[in-house]
């Protein structure tokens, strides 16, 4: 027999539809007018500068992730399985970030790595300099892009059951060995998903990383840069290439993490 109609999924499908058509809509809006003009897109792309600006961006991101692996992981771990009162604070700091408007994360960054800031001042008198630098357009971002990762991070930990790492641990296995063959395993579809997380924040951040290092410019500077001073054909192209070149990213990752979960379940 044929099932009545769910009306309350339909409502949802309507509703929820509505952001999908607002998203499909602004890509319609700047993919059309791009396609009706393809030389004009190949010229900008081959543009020395534009291609330099996006891999870049790539880069500084990637680099930001490689960051947040490090010294997100272990934070994520504590916050998941340590209940003291700090953890709480610790976690409540960690979210600042996400509320913070970009200017003013911007301006937090800037005092901490110009070269009058409480860790960029000693930094470049050893000669190492964060202001139109690379490594402040990578502070930038790990600064941004830090609840991302260890919100998801954390949210992975938290699944895994204590009982397995006490298992492990009642078998001979240290705290360090447990946690690399036993909790960082099973929580690596969460790392994944952290990690493009912040890396789509990452690079498309914009005003943190113009105010502490608005050269070498990172593509959002770019595009913003060329809409002021050659109007909205030239801008518009540049953030046509950079949609391309960012989704097939996230859909590589996607795939990866996919192949991972058929892996998983077949494990």
């Amino acid at each position: 027999m044929r099932r009545p109609a769910d009306w309350f999924l339909v409502a949802c499908w309507i509703l929820g539809g509505c952001l999908v058509a607002l998203i499909s809509a602004a890509l319609l809006a700047i993919a059309l007018p791009e396609l009706a003009d393809i030389p004009h897109l190949i010229r900008v792309a081959g543009e020395t500068g534009v291609l330099e600006s996006i891999f870049l961006t790539i880069a500084a991101g990637a680099i930001a992730v490689g960051i947040l692996f490090v010294f997100g992981t272990p934070l994520s771990y504590v916050l998941a399985r340590d209940r003291r009162p700090w953890s709480g604070a610790a976690g409540t700091l960690i979210d600042i970030p996400l509320i913070l408007p970009h200017t003013v994360a911007g301006i937090l960054v800037y005092l901490l790595f110009s070269t009058r800031g409480l860790i960029g001042g000693p930094l470049a008198s050893a000669g190492i300099f964060f202001e139109d630098a690379f490594p402040g357009i990578v502070v930038a971002m790990v600064f941004v892009s830090i609840p991302y990762y260890v919100r998801a991070v954390r949210e992975g930990f938290a699944k895994v059951p204590v009982h397995l790492e006490n298992v492990a641990r009642s078998l001979g296995a240290s705290r360090f060995q447990t946690f690399f063959r036993v909790t960082l395993p099973l929580s690596y579809r969460h790392i994944w998903s952290g990690a493009l997380l912040a890396w789509g924040r990452a690079v498309g951040e914009f005003a943190a990383v113009v105010i502490i290092a608005y050269f070498p410019m990172v593509v959002s500077t770019l595009i913003y840069q060329r809409f002021t001073t050659s109007g909205l054909a030239e801008s518009r192209s540049i953030a046509f290439l950079m949609i391309l070149i960012f989704v097939a990213v996230f859909a590589g990752f996607g795939l990866v993490t996919r192949g991972m979960g058929r892996d998983h379940d077949r494990a």
